[in-house]
């Protein structure tokens, strides 16, 4: 029996009269706060601007509790009329709110350096110094007060809709598979099935479904990108990934950088890999529908939730007993949804919710390797989430590109357990082969996706795209990232649309790429038995969002503005593809 997560620790239901009583009590709060302090902010001395910023997290908290619930309700039951409205109203609700305070950080941004400095003398106000400066990197794209509140109460009606309109579609959408009608999830997982008979008809179904639907998700996908076109502009953006690197605290230097080493590595990686892969499946290439495609039968062997649960405890237990106990905390209390059912969000995902309570994982689980690296992956996060929730609701959000480490150390510990514990030698080579196929999704497939948001972006600066321009340029960026030995015929085009992050989170997906690297070299440090490695890593995770990239990384000695570290973290995937092409080679050699 999978477990569904128990949401009582927020509300009873969407009928519970504290759901009410807490948007009014926001209101209230909200309404008070703006009376004490709109037009005060700059002569508050720093004790003052402390009892503020406190203020303000209080109520956003409560908010961010609402705002939890209904995303978390909406995840599972987004087909239910019901459940979206009531997604609407929280959603709208809160918006009024928020645009009641959000006076208080525009005000923040108006204060002179000078005066602020001043303020930060004060030993109250310095324990917010993290938060102010995260505020203050929007200083110089901050726009006029009414400006401002105009953009935040129309997000309903605007991006916050269009993204609901995606979400509602993509969870009703159902394929025909063996003569039955099933979720679109489904024929995304046989992808992984040992036939390939199966795992094309599973592939011609995803191309149906989504091409019925191209006309909603290329219109989706054309508001969402003249929407922030638009609000860049205003703003004053060089590039329309620029906000996305200003909130993770990143250099674009050094993103650009990452992205050319492991566009250099295309060829050495996954086009090696894949040359490798299509020979052992006895092809000359391999499909689109091959590229996940199970190596042995042992590949597809069911692994049991109970299993899983195990496998995944004692892999954090082992490393930190620590972060084993609170690994469990979320496999006992409910904190779960990992059964896949109709109107269930695809993939999978951890919500920090907020620190008063705890997060929340969903899954979508079908009892393969992936699926137990998965529950590994989330589960980083949501260690990562309640320690950093220790820095407080408003200084609790890790940038992006560090919000990937926990999840992909979870899936290294997983996978070097499950090596060290094989001894079939076959099977562990077929697990090692899994691996770097999870490393190339993760850092290749990454970068290329990052690739296709940056030409669609730059291509629908000048006009709408259609369907099959879209597809185009998503064709062009896969097999430049995957590389001859993968052919990707127009069945694949529609493929794009059925990607969440290009609507949920604009260019979200370097940070993929960024954490397997970053995970990379600091496995290696742990495996080489760095000074106090385990403290240290739960000493970064707990920093939440209060340090930055070079000071949560300079106790393990990594310089990310270093030109070879990038470099360093890709070699990891290419010895393993070395020892695979090491044991090809010898099993050719003819016996002495």
């Amino acid at each position: 029996m999978l477990p569904r997560w128990d949401l009582s620790d927020l509300y009873a239901g969407l009928d519970d009269p504290a759901i009410a009583r807490d948007i009014e009590s926001c209101a209230a709060e909200a309404r008070a706060f703006a009376t004490r302090y709109k037009g005060q902010v700059a002569q508050l001395s720093g004790a003052a601007l402390a009892d503020a910023i406190e203020a303000y997290q209080t109520c956003d908290e409560r908010m961010g509790r609402l705002h939890a619930y209904a995303q978390l309700r909406f995840a599972t039951e987004a087909t239910s009329p019901e459940v979206s409205r009531f997604s609407q109203m929280i959603q709208e609700r809160l918006n009024k709110i928020a645009s009641d305070m959000m006076f208080f950080t525009l005000e923040i941004n108006r204060m002179a350096d000078d005066r602020l400095e001043a303020c930060l003398t004060d030993v109250s106000l310095n324990l917010w110094a993290p938060f102010l400066r995260a505020v203050r990197l929007t200083r110089p794209y901050q726009l006029a007060d009414d400006v401002e509140k105009v953009l935040l109460e129309k997000d309903v009606t605007g991006r916050a809709a269009w993204v609901r309109l995606f979400d509602e579609t993509q969870a009703a959408m159902t394929v025909s598979l063996d003569g039955a009608v099933k979720p679109l999830g489904e024929a995304l997982n046989r992808l992984s099935d040992p036939d390939r008979a199966r795992r094309e008809d599973a592939a011609d179904a995803v191309h149906t479904t989504l091409t019925r639907h191209q006309h909603v998700l290329t219109m989706v996908t054309n508001v969402l990108s003249k929407d922030k076109a638009i609000e860049d502009q205003l703003r004053g953006y060089e590039r329309p990934d620029s906000s996305r690197h200003l909130a993770n605290f990143i250099a674009p230097e050094i993103v650009d950088t990452l992205v050319e080493t492991v566009t250099r590595n295309y060829e050495n990686l996954s086009h090696r890999y894949y040359r490798l892969k299509a020979g052992w499946l006895g092809l000359d290439s391999l499909s689109h529908w091959d590229r996940n495609a199970p190596l042995t039968q042992d590949e597809t062997a069911q692994i049991s939730w109970p299993e899983a649960r195990q496998i995944v405890t004692e892999a954090y237990q082992d490393f930190d007993p620590v972060l084993g106990d609170m690994a469990r905390d979320f496999l006992d209390r409910n904190w779960i949804d990992a059964a896949p059912y109709p109107g269930k969000s695809a993939g999978a995902f951890a919500h920090p919710v907020t620190p008063a309570v705890h997060p929340y994982l969903l899954l979508n689980y079908h009892g393969k390797v992936r699926d137990v690296m998965t529950l590994a992956h989330e589960l980083g996060h949501g260690l990562h989430q309640i320690l950093a929730g220790r820095q407080g609701y408003l200084q609790s959000a890790t940038p992006l590109t560090l919000a990937e480490t926990a999840s992909v150390f979870g899936e290294m510990l997983v996978f070097r357990r499950l090596v060290a514990h094989e001894k079939d030698k076959l099977r562990r080579r077929h697990m090692i082969a899994a691996k770097i196929e999870d490393m190339l999704n993760t850092v290749v497939r990454q970068v290329a996706f990052y690739k296709f948001e940056r030409e669609v972006h730059a291509a629908r600066q000048n006009g709408e795209l259609s369907a099959a321009q879209l597809g185009e340029i998503w064709l062009k960026t896969q097999r430049d990232s995957l590389g001859p030995a993968i052919t990707l015929d127009e069945r694949y085009s529609p493929y794009w649309s059925y990607v969440p992050h290009f609507i949920h989170a604009p260019f979200y997906v370097y940070a993929y790429a960024f954490g397997d690297c970053l995970v990379n070299a600091l496995y290696q440090l742990y495996q080489q038995g760095h000074p106090d490695f385990t403290r240290k890593y739960r000493a970064l995770l707990e920093a939440g969002g209060t340090q930055s990239h070079k000071e949560l990384l300079a106790p393990f000695g990594i310089d990310l503005t270093d030109p070879t570290f990038w470099q360093k973290g890709l070699d990891v995937i290419s010895g393993l593809i070395d020892a695979l092409e090491d044991e090809a080679l010898e099993e050719r050699q003819p016996a002495a």
